[in-house]
């Protein structure tokens, strides 16, 4: 059989011919480059990346398939239920793959969730083009098939991605209260793992009337200015002095509470072996990120300090409250497929619930 034709047009009217290995359908979002060589069934399971178009530049990608989810309350392998990007473009897709727990192809898992993708595209030549005119409005044809553009940004993806009631996980003398944004599964893994009872509620819920030790505010996709309701909610919150910890979206939302701005990057920052600066020390970490928006350093109330900077370009990666334990980071202390040098800041907000509880 031979494979079907598409084009990945985007919003300056250039067009990328390649052929089909998902979903024979059309789709359209922001395209966006991700620079890891290993971690896509992560990656491509992640909700910050819905509404995205994903070009990974590893240049073969499919070579280890895809496992079954397994877990009873969360799935083992993935970072929620089902594929979250709009459509995926690589370079080179293997066919075969080689894996002790392979249970699929990637692109029987593509199929299934209804994204499609194209290979055989200059992966290189788009990650150069979006480097130097920012992230672009891009739709992906197959067989002739097209959709219109659209503006991720003019979006509020988080109520798209946002689980839509309330859930509980794990059991312990401390609870933590998940502002789910579109929650990567290693969070609650990780708050499980440490002996934490995690209620994990919507984006724009009211958790006034709820007991718990901490707050975490979770990564998410798109514009951050979209969530009113949890910019107001935390905003209520600040007022008393119970932690909070905030992760990539929850970085900029709690920035917003503060009365901060947040600003959209030229393409992003979206892989591993990020770079970051503890601020006051010389200690640097690696870390894993996925985001498109960031905090105006500039912008913050003086009771706030930047915690941890971008030495790639100096941009905020986290902040902190000078005498409440409210903080927050940019990157993904959580991230599995990715450097794992920042998992202490789960132990850092536990530290500071326990301190409050004794």
């Amino acid at each position: 059989m031979n494979p079907t034709e598409g084009f990945l047009v985007l919003e300056d009217g250039s067009r990328f011919p390649g052929t089909s290995f998902g979903y024979e359908g059309p789709a359209a979002g922001e395209l966006v480059f991700n620079t890891a060589m290993t971690g896509y069934p992560e990656s491509l399971s992640d909700p910050s990346y819905a509404g995205q178009l994903l070009v990974l530049t590893y240049p073969l990608i499919g070579n280890y398939g895809v496992p079954l989810p397994g877990g009873q309350d969360l799935p083992d392998h993935f970072e929620s239920e089902r594929v979250q990007i709009a459509g995926l473009i690589v370079g080179s897709y293997s066919e075969d793959y080689h894996h002790w727990n392979a249970a699929m192809s990637l692109s029987q898992w593509l199929k299934a969730h209804g994204v499609p993708a194209l290979q055989g595209l200059d992966t290189r030549a788009l990650t150069q083009r979006i480097r130097e005119g920012g992230a672009l409005k891009a739709s992906i044809a197959v067989g002739g098939k097209h959709t219109p553009f659209v503006d991720t940004d003019a979006l509020n993806l988080v109520a798209q991605v946002s689980l839509p009631g309330r859930r509980v996980y794990g059991q312990g003398r401390l609870r933590v209260l998940l502002i789910d944004c579109g929650v990567k599964h290693n969070i609650i893994r990780h708050l499980v793992r440490r002996g934490v009872e995690v209620v994990r509620v919507p984006w724009d819920y009211d958790f006034s009337t709820e007991t718990y030790d901490g707050i975490l505010v979770s990564n998410g996709p798109g514009n951050p200015v979209h969530c009113r309701a949890t910019i107001q909610n935390l905003a209520r919150a600040m007022l008393g002095d119970t932690p909070i910890f905030g992760i990539c979206l929850g970085n900029q939302l709690l920035a917003l509470a503060s009365g901060a701005s947040t600003y959209k990057l030229k393409y992003g920052h979206r892989g591993h072996n990020q770079p970051v600066l503890q601020l006051g020390t010389n200690r640097a970490y690696i870390t894993s990120q996925n985001h498109g928006f960031a905090i105006d350093q500039e912008s913050l109330p003086s009771e706030w300090e930047p915690w941890f900077t971008n030495l790639n370009d100096g941009t905020n990666e986290g902040m902190r409250h000078r005498h409440k334990p409210f903080f927050s980071v940019q990157f993904h202390p959580e991230a599995s497929s990715g450097p794992t040098d920042t998992e202490f800041l789960f132990d850092t907000f536990i530290a500071e619930m326990e301190r409050r509880k004794a």
